[in-house]
């Protein structure tokens, strides 16, 4: 079975284009255009890869990510952070909340990809 990976960004064109991306490699995506949309998909489908921005209306990354790190069920979940917010205390705070990678944005979709790879290969 295809690792089920969720996209979650309030940009549609960063959403598209990693659609693309991921499908191209193989994964079963998911997308949520907000926060409260990828909690649901999060609780729905249990995803193994979240891909998340960080800053996103109803719920934002660090809150997806802290729910995901500490509820039962879901804690085999890989978070990656995607975002603009690229200051040092934002990166470590993504990874406080759990993340296993946080990318900032403008990033190499060659690197995302290969990362990934790393993160879903047992």
């Amino acid at each position: 079975m295809a690792t089920k990976i969720l996209i979650a960004d309030d940009e549609p064109n960063i959403l598209l284009s990693l659609e693309f991306l991921m499908k191209k490699q193989g994964y079963h995506v998911l997308i949520a255009r907000d926060g409260g949309e990828a909690y649901e998909l999060i609780v729905a489908e249990k995803p193994d890869v979240l891909l998340l921005d960080v800053m996103m209306p109803r719920m934002n990354g660090y809150e997806l990510c802290q729910f995901v790190k500490t509820t039962e069920g879901y804690k085999h979940a890989r978070v990656v952070f995607l975002s603009a917010k690229s200051k040092e205390a934002d990166v470590q705070k993504g990874y406080d909340a759990g993340a296993d990678l946080y990318l900032p944005k403008p990033f190499s979709t060659r690197e995302l990809v290969a990362k990934v790879g790393e993160l879903t290969t047992p």
